[in-house]
């Protein structure tokens, strides 16, 4: 689950939603995502956007869709995916009418989740690693920094339990969160518990985020790519260290297809693959998101994708692929314990 804010300077340009929208299709969707930029092949085609509708997080999302709302489709992260498809929210795609889905990078599309039935098509993706003010921490090897004493009071994670736990199993030695064991789970979970303890706070956006980097307040985090051309572009001496001995994150947003919409189903599939066009992938790139399209995303250099935290790397690497419900419950539930001391 991501917050509003997780697409963070995207916000500034949601005056575009002030032109026409077509009627026929609604997008559930986080504010900042209804960026024209994101999706000319659709108003090309249909003269206008879609109408957009935001929510604040996922579980928010959840709840009002399970109690009556309708829109056609809606922006979801992969670990939410299981609990939307077990709530009966969510009709499967039709790949066959989505051209580019054959050019999705693998590693973000995972594995079907029901009966072979495809029900998240991945698009946009973004790292989460090491972030650290590189004048008060010459480099990171391993993620055991988190522990540190030196820098107790210094650090913050994400107030996601996804995003923390993805760190908490890589630094126990677990790459493939779906095939977590029980023991493994309590591995993580006892590390999170070792770190709280060495926290200045948990972030619950990038802005927040910035500001306790660039006050010294906290020296190091654990953060997504865009923390990365964000503070540069503010001169920040910042690192981002995605290949410590134990690995990186990889996290995958993307839409799903709502039962019982009210507009044009015809509309969502070229609402979809306007996403998915590789003519949208810089302006994605341009905020610090990848295109899952690989064909949309070979257009850039290794240099263009390394300046936003994006790059080739030679290390472990946790994709937030879904889990079962179970796990995500689990995880949720007892982040907030660690977070509340216990």
């Amino acid at each position: 689950m991501r917050t509003a804010a997780f697409l963070g300077s995207l916000t500034l340009l949601t005056a575009t939603s002030a032109f026409a929208q077509d009627a026929d299709l609604l997008v559930f969707d986080y504010s900042g995502f209804e960026n024209t930029a994101f999706h000319q092949p659709f108003i090309e085609k249909h003269g206008s956007s879609p109408q957009f509708t935001f929510f604040g997080d996922e579980d928010e999302a959840f709840q009002k869709i399970r109690s009556g709302f309708r829109a056609d489709v809606a922006h979801i992260c992969g670990d939410s995916v299981t609990k939307w498809t077990a709530g009966d929210l969510l009709e499967p795609w039709d790949i066959s009418r989505i051209p580019e889905y054959e050019n999705l990078n693998k590693n973000l599309a995972g594995q079907d989740l029901t009966g072979g039935e495809v029900y998240f098509i991945p698009v946009d993706y973004g790292s989460t690693a090491v972030a650290y003010n590189t004048e008060q921490i010459e480099a990171v090897t391993t993620l055991e920094i988190f522990k540190d004493p030196a820098y107790a009071g210094r650090i913050t994670l994400p107030d996601v339990a996804a995003d923390s736990y993805a760190l908490a199993y890589l630094a126990t030695g677990v790459t493939d969160w779906t095939k977590a064991t029980d023991d493994e789970f309590e591995a993580a979970s006892a590390w999170l518990r070792e770190v709280h303890g060495n926290l200045r706070t948990y972030w619950t956006d990038p802005a927040e985020l910035a500001q306790l980097l660039a006050t010294g307040e906290v020296v190091l985090a654990w953060a997504w790519n865009e923390t990365l051309p964000t503070m540069q572009d503010q001169g920040f001496p910042i690192g981002f260290e995605r290949e410590p001995a134990e690995g990186s994150s990889l996290w995958m947003c993307g839409y799903v297809n709502l039962k019982d919409g009210e507009g044009t189903e015809d509309k969502a599939y070229d609402y979809i693959n306007a996403l998915l066009d590789p003519v949208s992938a810089q302006a994605l790139l341009d905020f610090g998101y990848g295109q899952a399209n690989e064909r949309g995303m070979a257009n850039f250099s290794d240099a263009d994708r390394t300046a936003v935290g994006l790059g080739p790397i030679d290390g472990p690497v946790l994709a937030q692929l879904p889990t079962t419900e179970e796990l995500r419950n689990k995880q949720a539930e007892t982040f907030e314990r660690i977070k509340a001391g216990f």
